[in-house]
């Protein structure tokens, strides 16, 4: 599904389906670009909100569900509104890990573990049964204010050091921080869409949304 051998960018909507309407067309199509339904959006829009990105992007579509539990009935409800990929919790109980990876292998999604508040990626890893297919090394939107919280480059190395993943990093990503995440070895950079005055770094939907996209492209490659 995702190649370890090609940069993705992964745009995240996580306001209002007002913007993914807005917005969403005018994204360049590329197979190097996932649409991200992000947690706030799915708490707004639920089900019918990742539908309405699948009918209009072509490419994988990532439900941010950030599952902690149920991850049975969470995979088969984001698969049936047409994701093709979801997320859960690195903190979430080994049982749930495990069924989260195994039911997104049987519905041919790629599995995402979010490692937002984990200190040791490795612990979480080394129970499971199955492999993720993507490691997400996540600053959480709450810490981009504190300047000594910053995404953990270094743990992509160990955990590359022992699984055959592949490493997204999210959190306050812009041109400059996607820079330094595929430097460190990232194959996944993760872009907020971000109002003007949220205080969040990522892309402005002021900003042109189709050059931005393929200036982010071009850095990443």
């Amino acid at each position: 599904m995702l190649d370890n051998n090609v940069r993705y960018l992964q745009i995240s909507f996580n306001y209002d389906l007002g913007m993914v309407m807005r917005i969403l067309p005018r994204i360049i199509p590329s197979p190097r670009i996932m649409i991200e339904a992000g947690t706030p959006f799915i708490k707004r829009e639920g089900m019918r909100g990742i539908q309405s990105i699948a009918r209009l992007w072509q490419g994988h579509v990532i439900a941010d569900l950030k599952t902690a539990d149920g991850a049975l009935g969470e995979v088969h409800m984001a698969r049936l509104a047409g994701a093709t990929g979801a997320t859960v919790l690195g903190n979430s109980p080994v049982e749930t890990l495990n069924l989260f990876i195994q039911t997104c292998s049987e519905l041919n999604m790629i599995s995402m573990i979010d490692m937002i508040g984990v200190e040791d990626p490795l612990t979480v890893m080394r129970p499971l049964k199955v492999q993720p297919t993507v490691v997400i090394i996540h600053r959480g939107r709450d810490e981009e204010g504190n300047p000594a919280k910053m995404i953990r480059y270094r743990q992509i190395n160990r955990v590359r050091s022992k699984y055959d993943v592949l490493i997204s990093a999210a959190g306050g990503v812009d041109l400059r921080e996607a820079r330094s995440a595929v430097f460190n070895g990232a194959n996944i950079v993760v872009a907020n869409l971000v109002r003007p005055g949220d205080g969040w770094n990522g892309i402005s939907v002021d900003e042109d949304i189709s050059v931005v996209s393929k200036q982010f492209l071009e850095t990443i490659s």
